[in-house]
């Protein structure tokens, strides 16, 4: 499955960009106070609302950043599971889907072992020194569960766009 993710930061950065929807800008949210930086550019999926009350998070996974703002198509290949404050939060594995060189990459398996576990380790300690935020990783979930998710996270957010037009 395709979709269009915004990228809010890019791969390497301890910077937290945010997009604000009100305005239709990033905005720097916060520095990560670990010493790590995003494995992946991070953003999101437009057109979503995910369990968490914000649109649904993507992670995709490219050879050199991006830069916050920018719009990909990308290849949805699983989900990673994290409970934060705000509930259920899923994170969408993808790949840029015009990249020939990602074209091997279109399920779980298809990622390496060792960029799988980097992943899972950033999402462990990505908020553990923030002050109130906290996240317990749940694992992984195969592109079925991720499709799923993310046609979940359309529903609510056609759900509440009717509710708020009608």
């Amino acid at each position: 499955m395709e979709t269009d993710v915004i990228v809010e930061v890019p791969k390497g950065s301890r910077n937290r960009y945010e997009y604000d929807h009100r305005l239709g800008r990033i905005r720097l949210l916060r520095m990560l106070f670990t010493a790590t930086g995003y494995p992946g550019d991070y953003g999101f999926v437009p057109d979503t609302l995910a369990e968490d009350g914000h649109p649904i998070d993507a992670l995709l996974l490219l050879g050199e950043p991006t830069f916050p703002g920018c719009l990909v198509r990308a290849r949805v290949i699983a989900v990673f599971w994290v409970n934060d404050e705000q509930g259920p939060d899923a994170k969408l594995l993808c790949v840029p889907a015009t990249d020939p060189r990602q074209k091997h990459l279109q399920e779980l398996e298809d990622v390496p072992m060792h960029q799988i576990a980097e992943i899972w380790h950033f999402f462990e300690i990505y908020e553990a020194l923030t002050p109130g935020k906290s996240a317990e990783t749940r694992g992984w979930e195969q592109r079925a569960k991720a499709v799923a998710a993310l046609e979940d996270a359309r529903r609510r957010f056609a759900e509440q766009a009717a509710t708020a037009t009608g």
